[in-house]
C-alpha cells in the first residue's frame, strides 16, 4: 500500500469537524490560560486533519511524487487554500501559513522532521518514539517540541525515508542503516526491538562544507598546525585520523584531502558516502548491504582489493572498521603513499591498538609482533580530534610513528592542545603548543620543498 494511501486511511478515522469548546467572561468554570492554549492547539490539529482528508478527495495525491518538487508544492498550496475558502474557515495568516507548511511536509517531505532538516545548525536528529525528539546544536543536545501523532505516524515517516534509498523496515527486518540522497546517514529500529516505539537517528550531512580556514577561525587548530599538515600531505605521508563519535573526523579528512595535488588520481572507499573532495580526478566507491535474501553484500575489504587494480595515486578510506585493515595497510606500505583513513579511537595510542585489534578479530593467524611491524611501517602520522565537554571540537594531537622498540610501536607527539581548566559558562580553556620534538620525517618533508621551522616547546 502506498504511503499516501495509508495516511489517508489514518486521517479518515479522525473527526475533523469537532470544534474545541470555548468559555467566555469570568465564569468560575472558565478554563485557565494553559487550558486555552491546549484547546487552541487541539483545534488547530483537528482543522489540519479535516483539510488533510479533504485534500485526498480533491487532489490525486498519488501523482504528486512524479511531479517536479516546485510544481507539486504549488498545487498542494492552491488546493489547501481552496478548501479553506470553501469551508469559510477564519484563521489568522500565521496559522494559515503554518497549516499549509505542515500539510505540505506530510505529503511531500518528512512531516514534523522537515523544519529540523532545514536548520543548518542542527547536526543530529534523534527521535525516541513519537513524543520525544532531540537535536544536537553546536555539540550540545536539546529537547524540541516536535511530536508525532502516534507510533503509526512515525512509522509512516520512517517508511518514506528508507523507501527513498530502496530499503525497507518491518517486523522481518526491524533495523535499517542507510544514506539519504543528500549524504545524511539514518538509522531506524522499530518494535519489537525498540520497546518504547520506533526510534530514528539522522546524522546530518551539513550544507556548509568546512575548509581548513574555517577550522582555524573556529579555534579548532592553529595556522602552524595547518602548515605542518599541508607539508605532510604533500610529502605523501600516510595519515590516520582518529577520534570519537561526532568529533569531526570526516571534516578533518575532507580538509586534509584538499591538500592533495589536483593531478593525482584519488579513490575513496566509504561505508556511507560522506566525503566531498575538490580534486577533479576522484573515483568514489561505497559498500552495499545484503538484500532481503542476505545476498549481494559488498564489503569495504572487497572495495579496497578492487581499488588496487584501479591505478590510484592515493586511497582514502572513510572509516576503518574491519578486515579491510589488512589490505589498507599493505597498500600504504607497497606503493600507495599519501593515503588517508579514519578510525574510532580516543587517542593516538588507542588508534594503533584498535588497528591491531581489528587484525586479530578478522581471524588472521599472524604473530603480534608482525602485526605491529606492519602498522609501524604503513602509518606515518596520526591526527587526533575530539569533541570537548563544551561542545567545541579541537585537534588534540598530531603524533608520528617512528618505528618499533622491542615489541612496542613508538609514538611521539609533535603538537598538542593542553587543557588548563573550565572557564565561564563551562567553556574549556587551554592552548595549542609545540612539544619541542623535531619530526622524525623532517628530511623527507623538506625534500619536497617545504622548510619546517625548528619547533620550540611553547604555546602557539
Amino acid at each position: 500500500m502506498k504511503l499516501v494511501e495509508r495516511i489517508s486511511q489514518t486521517n479518515s478515522n479522525a473527526q475533523p469537524n469537532a470544534a474545541p469548546q470555548r468559555s467566555f467572561g469570568n465564569s468560575p468554570n472558565a478554563p485557565r490560560r494553559g487550558a486555552n492554549a491546549k484547546d487552541a492547539s487541539s483545534g488547530f490539529q483537528q482543522l489540519k486533519l479535516a483539510v488533510h482528508t479533504r485534500l485526498f478527495e480533491s487532489l490525486d495525491v498519488s501523482k504528486l511524487e512524479s511531479l517536479d518538487q516546485q510544481m507539486a508544492s504549488t498545487k498542494v498550496t492552491q488546493a489547501i487554500t481552496d478548501i479553506l475558502n470553501e469551508e469559510g474557515r477564519l484563521i489568522t495568516e500565521a496559522d494559515r501559513l503554518k497549516l499549509v507548511d505542515e500539510i505540505k511536509n506530510e505529503l511531500l517531505g518528512l512531516g514534523p522532521l522537515e523544519p529540523l532538516l532545514w536548520d543548518d545548525d542542527i547536526t543530529d536528529i534523534m527521535v525516541n518514539g513519537p513524543n520525544q525528539v532531540y537535536v544536537e546544536r553546536f555539540g550540545k543536545l536539546f529537547l524540541t517540541d516536535v511530536n508525532f501523532q502516534d507510533d503509526q505516524h512515525l512509522m509512516l515517516i520512517i517508511d518514506r525515508i528508507v523507501s527513498q534509498v530502496g530499503r525497507r523496515v518491518d517486523e522481518a527486518s526491524p533495523m535499517v542503516d542507510a544514506r539519504l540522497p543528500d549524504g545524511s546517514r539514518i538509522n531506524a529500529i522499530i518494535p519489537p526491538l525498540a520497546l518504547d516505539g520506533p526510534a530514528l537517528s539522522v546524522r546530518r550531512f551539513g550544507k556548509k562544507r568546512y575548509d581548513i580556514t574555517d577550522l582555524v577561525t573556529k579555534g579548532s587548530l592553529t595556522p602552524e598546525m595547518v602548515e605542518f599538515m599541508h607539508a605532510i600531505v604533500r610529502a605523501r605521508m600516510n595519515i590516520l585520523v582518529c577520534g570519537g563519535t561526532g568529533s569531526g573526523k570526516t571534516t578533518m579528512l575532507n580538509c586534509l584531502s584538499a591538500f592533495v595535488p589536483v593531478d593525482e588520481r584519488v579513490v575513496t572507499i566509504e561505508d556511507s558516502a560522506e566525503l566531498v573532495l575538490q580534486q577533479p580526478h576522484v573515483v568514489r566507491l561505497e559498500t552495499r548491504p545484503p538484500n532481503v535474501e542476505g545476498k549481494g553484500e559488498v564489503t569495504q575489504r572487497e572495495l579496497v582489493k578492487n581499488c588496487l587494480r584501479m591505478r590510484p595515486d592515493r586511497i582514502i578510506v572513510g572509516e576503518v572498521r574491519g578486515a579491510e585493515v589488512f589490505d589498507m595497510l599493505q597498500a600504504m606500505s607497497t606503493g600507495h603513499d599519501g593515503s588517508i583513513a579514519t578510525i574510532h579511537a580516543n587517542n593516538p595510542r588507542e588508534g594503533v591498538m584498535r588497528l591491531e585489534m581489528m587484525m586479530l578479530l578478522s581471524g588472521a593467524s599472524i604473530p603480534q609482533r608482525a602485526m605491529r611491524q606492519q602498522i609501524a611501517s604503513a602509518i606515518n602520522m596520526i591526527v587526533h580530534v575530539s569533541r570537548l565537554s563544551d561542545g567545541t571540537r579541537k585537534l588534540m594531537k598530531i603524533s608520528e610513528i617512528v618505528g618499533m622498540e622491542g615489541d612496542t610501536v613508538m609514538l611521539q607527539d609533535l603538537f598538542e592542545f593542553h587543557r588548563t581548566g573550565i572557564g565561564q559558562g563551562g567553556k574549556v580553556t587551554g592552548q595549542f603548543r609545540h612539544t619541542g620534538i623535531r619530526s622524525f620525517y623532517t628530511e623527507r618533508i623538506e625534500v619536497t620543498g617545504y622548510k619546517l621551522p625548528m619547533p620550540k616547546r611553547e604555546a602557539i
